[in-house]
């Protein structure tokens, strides 16, 4: 190890990949936000919004079944113009919204306190 790699280190952190019970969070922020979304979407999304983040297909689809089986989430086959199969949708459920609200309230103070300097995490 060098100084240069402790530098390079802070300057371009590894991605940090999101356990499940974070996942579920962030799934049902996203289903609230943007709507109706699938798998692929989902992964691209946290790539896309929160460049620090990974989410595995595991952890993911791992968290979607478990949504799926609180019944927070109705998953749906949607046919896909120029695709050969159909994509598996997920919603929330309209009974679930005040639990799917919380949740993505979780997601929303994990991102604020993740983006905050180790310094200020401790004071607050």
């Amino acid at each position: 190890m060098k100084f240069q790699d402790i530098y390079h280190f802070f300057q371009d952190p590894p991605p940090i990949y999101l356990s499940k019970e974070v996942a579920v969070c962030y799934i049902v922020a996203i289903l609230l936000e943007h709507g109706d979304s699938y798998g692929t979407a989902l992964i691209q999304r946290i790539e896309q919004d929160h460049s620090l983040y990974r989410l595995s297909d595991t952890v993911l689809y791992g968290a979607l079944q478990f949504l799926e089986d609180e019944k927070v989430i109705d998953g749906y086959w949607q046919k896909v113009e120029g695709r050969g199969r159909p994509r598996r949708m997920y919603q929330v459920r309209a009974s679930k919204l005040d639990l799917a609200r919380k949740l993505g309230r979780l997601w929303q103070g994990y991102t604020v306190q993740s983006d905050q300097p180790e310094s200020q995490r401790q004071s607050s």
